[in-house]
């Protein structure tokens, strides 16, 4: 049973085969994530991961870990507060913030940040399960 208080984390290191997969599956061809060459001219002087990429972190732990199996996303926001690369470590914390016993639904912040601690995506999700949150 998940509470209120309740925190989380989930190490990852995103992958440049998978930001080119994302950019296909979407159609999401902006050479910022996919051109080396291109990105090094930018201010972010290489490739950075699609923004909703890096995002969908939290859905894999949502959805496989915390809470797990049969949860349904009803809500997320995110703000994208610094640029996500490949190859690097970053870890997805979450806390539990609020549950609604009877409705069995729990908001939860969810943070991804650099291993050093820079916050990197921030944002807020309600889910439903009716085995986690009761």
């Amino acid at each position: 049973m998940i509470k209120v208080g309740d925190t989380y984390a989930h190490k990852w290191m995103f992958k440049q085969e998978d930001v080119d997969t994302f950019a296909r599956i979407t159609g999401d061809n902006n050479p910022i994530h996919i051109d080396a060459e291109f990105a090094a001219k930018t201010i972010f002087g290489r490739p950075i991961v699609h923004g909703f990429f890096s995002g969908a972190i939290f859905s894999k732990v949502f959805g496989t870990l915390f809470p797990g199996e049969g949860t349904i996303y009803l809500y997320q926001d995110m703000k994208f507060m610094a640029p996500v690369y490949v190859d690097r470590p970053y870890v997805a914390k979450f806390e539990v913030l609020e549950v609604n016993t009877e409705k069995h639904i729990g908001s939860i912040k969810c943070i991804l940040e650099e291993e050093g601690g820079k916050v990197c995506v921030e944002g807020m999700a309600k889910l439903k399960n009716n085995v986690q949150f009761i």
